[in-house]
């Protein structure tokens, strides 16, 4: 002991020094996100081809990785950050690609940058609307076209395939080995009909591929997928990478579920007309260990869970697929929600919060994807199109409250069995606390903070004397009625004005929940995770 005391004292030892020092802001920014090595036991079950497959993906998704830096933040800003001396400022940057903060409403925190362009790098950051208005190129409306000036300053649509030739080059050439390498036939397909899509533009069939392959033990979402980044027109897709491997026991339980959706449509609490379409049934529920991350889904918050393709037509001809990240949902649940929950939530309650509530919550939230309306009934159009840049936030909106009100409804008949009605109630309303750090400006977190608000003013929660939530189910259950029906005819109706309108008017964090949020920020419960990945973690 007196060693001990010696050592700590003498001399004023460095390493005391260096943890008696106040860290930095954005060193705090950094340790927001809990780092998590990103593993999985399922390799062990691969065949060797399928590892070398494994590698393949990664270094395929280490392209996607480049080419979502250049459309979000620009290759020459990119560039800028081996400058930096402050290693927190870099490492912040790496986290969340560029110079604002994903989960603090966007706001820069490198010197020098000003607000995030709403185009990102999609589109020049001086162009007007009166200019791309004037664009007489029905290429500058493709999902997969960047806006750019020739030497005149002029505006002209330049396709993907052009735009990332360089880097879509080495895409098709690993595509060609894993092709070679693929036993599995749905694999292969799926593999083949990709490459051809990076070299079209075209990813209609290749998501129509990707519909039937049932059977591979291995998953390969890649390519430009999600338009969350444009905020100009919600169009441009932004480039991504998924690695993963199926957990087939977990799946096989959640299989039987494909088939109840078109039921579960006519369950939906709106009115009869926002629930005509029929869902497809030739989907599939999977369930999923995630291995590698890139781009798009490796940027800020993580995704944990994946509902595709999002092109209306293949919903409507064979439905999407749900696959669900268990290791993802694990590394969050554990880092995240457990602490929040024992901070935030009553005594009484707090045990209620489980990983089978959040995993069933996370698991229907994509079943719901593909439910409702994706066509409005006001001659608009598909809802994405007649929504605009407001459509994100909404659609995530309905597939939050759709995918409780599913959960309850199957937990009711016995479908499901791991959880309760009240379980998975408290637990998503833990969950908001999680999500609503996501910040005002990403879709999933303005989702949140609506649906906070909304269920706030039906009473669906209060607070004890403590300051700790009191999740009243009853109110709870109908205020998810109430919002699902709102949100479905917000879509249904397609009349942007309108859901922008009711978005900046409740889509705000108010003085009660923001004094909850420094509570969490204070007590240094991580806002998200951050992975250690690649080949090596893996042990490849």
């Amino acid at each position: 002991m007196a060693i001990s005391m010696l050592a700590a004292v003498g001399c004023k030892g460095k390493q005391a020094t260096e943890q008696d020092q106040p860290k930095s802001e954005i060193q705090q920014k950094v340790d927001e996100y809990a780092e998590f090595e990103l593993k999985s036991d399922l390799i062990q079950n691969l065949s060797a081809n399928e590892k070398e497959l494994v590698k393949i993906f990664i270094e395929i998704g280490k392209v996607m990785d480049e080419i979502y830096w250049d459309e979000y933040f620009g290759n020459a800003n990119r560039a800028s950050l081996d400058t930096i001396s402050d290693p927190a400022i870099r490492a912040f940057a790496n986290i969340q690609y560029g110079a604002w903060d994903r989960l603090d409403s966007e706001k820069p925190f490198i010197p020098g940058y000003g607000e995030r362009p709403a185009g990102c790098n999609f589109y020049p950051v001086d162009m007007t609307k009166e200019e791309f208005d004037a664009l007489k190129d029905p290429l500058k409306n493709s999902e997969y076209s960047v806006i750019r000036r020739d030497s005149e300053g002029k505006l002209f649509a330049l396709p993907y395939h052009e735009a990332y030739k360089e880097q879509l080059a080495k895409v098709d050439a690993l595509l060609e080995k894993a092709i070679a390498l693929a036993e599995n036939p749905g694999l292969k397909k799926y593999l083949e009909a990709r490459r051809e899509a990076f070299k079209t533009d075209d990813y209609f069939n290749s998501d129509m591929v990707w519909m039937d392959m049932k059977d591979s033990k291995l998953d390969f979402v890649v390519g430009p997928i999600e338009n969350y980044d444009d905020g100009i027109n919600g169009l441009k897709c932004s480039h991504e990478a998924f690695v993963l491997v199926k957990d087939e026991q977990w799946s096989n339980d959640l299989s039987k579920f494909a088939a109840l959706l078109p039921e579960m449509q006519k369950l939906l609490p709106c009115d009869p007309k926002y629930k005509k379409e029929v869902p497809g049934t030739d989907c599939d529920i999977n369930v999923y260990d995630v291995v590698y991350y890139a781009g798009d889904c490796n940027a800020g918050s993580k995704t944990i869970a994946i509902n595709l393709p999002n092109d209306e037509r293949v919903q409507l001809k064979k439905g999407s697929r749900r696959l669900q990240l268990k290791n993802a949902m694990q590394a969050k649940f554990d880092n995240i929600m457990v602490p929040i929950a024992q901070l935030m939530v009553c005594p009484e309650q707090v045990d209620s919060v489980t990983f089978n509530a959040f995993f069933g919550n996370t698991c229907y939230h994509e079943v719901a994807h593909g439910l409702g309306i994706k066509n409005t009934v006001t001659g608009r159009g598909p809802c994405r199109q007649a929504l605009g840049a407001q459509y994100s936030a909404w659609e995530e909106a309905k597939a939050d409250v759709c995918g409780l009100f599913l959960t309850e409804q199957l937990i009711e008949r016995g479908l499901i069995t791991n959880t309760t009605v009240n379980q998975n109630y408290i637990t998503f309303i833990a969950g908001i606390l999680r999500s609503v750090r996501f910040g005002a400006t990403e879709a999933h977190g303005v989702a949140n903070i609506m649906c906070y608000n909304f269920f706030e003013k039906a009473g669906a929660f209060t607070r004890n004397a403590d300051g700790k939530y009191v999740i009243n189910v009853e109110k709870a259950r109908e205020a998810a009625r109430a919002w699902a029906a709102l949100i479905i005819a917000m879509e249904g109706e397609g009349d942007m004005a309108a859901a922008k309108a009711y978005s900046d008017q409740n889509g705000k964090i108010g003085t009660a929940l923001q004094k909850d949020l420094d509570a969490i920020r204070d007590a240094n419960i991580p806002r998200d995770i951050v992975y250690k990945q690649g080949a090596e973690v893996l042990g490849l």
